[in-house]
């Protein structure tokens, strides 16, 4: 089952439609879709890795364009955010986020953009807390830019021998991915 989700995953990556759908899944997710993009930009990475820094780029703009629409999102619909906050299960700690906000927001969009936690939580809450429009779009674009081009160089750089070893023990690279992925939300979820 391991091997025909992998294979698809990097069929999907070498198809004419990827670069779309890996602007679509980037611009979605900052606003709130829950499936970051990074699982397409690795794979296309791994699959075209003369094309690595391009598919970041891909990557950073449609990110910071799709942050732009969930701070629409939580500054013109500030119910219809709230939503989506509680939906994440954020919304509980709405007081203390806007209290972090206003001693720390640029920081908070700094850190937080990089990690794996769901980016959308960021834009919407910048919207709903009027955070300045021109420096939240800098720091997105800084953030996300670090981000997705960190990644590419990883990748293009060390990628393909990784990908062979992967490629030789999917099962149990499977189950490493899988425990740091929930190690890591984990971890968010504690700070």
């Amino acid at each position: 089952m391991l091997r025909k989700l992998y294979d698809w995953v990097f069929a999907l990556a070498r198809s004419k439609h990827a670069t779309p759908a890996l602007a679509v899944v980037s611009f979605t997710e900052s606003s709130f879709f829950p499936i970051p993009p990074d699982v397409m930009l690795g794979p296309m990475i791994l699959a075209r890795p003369d094309r690595a820094y391009f598919y970041a780029g891909v990557c950073t703009v449609a990110s910071v364009l799709g942050a732009m629409l969930g701070y629409a999102i939580g500054y013109f619909l500030t119910d219809v955010g709230m939503m989506i906050l509680a939906w994440l299960g954020k919304a509980d700690t709405f007081e203390a986020s806007k209290a972090l906000f206003q001693q720390h927001g640029a920081w908070v969009i700094l850190v937080k953009g990089l990690t794996p936690i769901p980016f959308k939580l960021i834009t919407i809450a910048s919207g709903i807390f009027q955070f300045n429009f021109p420096l939240f779009v800098g720091l997105c674009a800084v953030t996300r830019g670090g981000r997705f081009f960190a990644e590419a160089f990883v990748l293009k750089r060390w990628g393909p021998a990784m990908l062979e070893m992967v490629e030789k023990r999917l099962a149990m690279w499977s189950i490493i991915g899988i425990v740091v992925l929930v190690a890591a939300f984990a971890a968010v979820k504690l700070l």
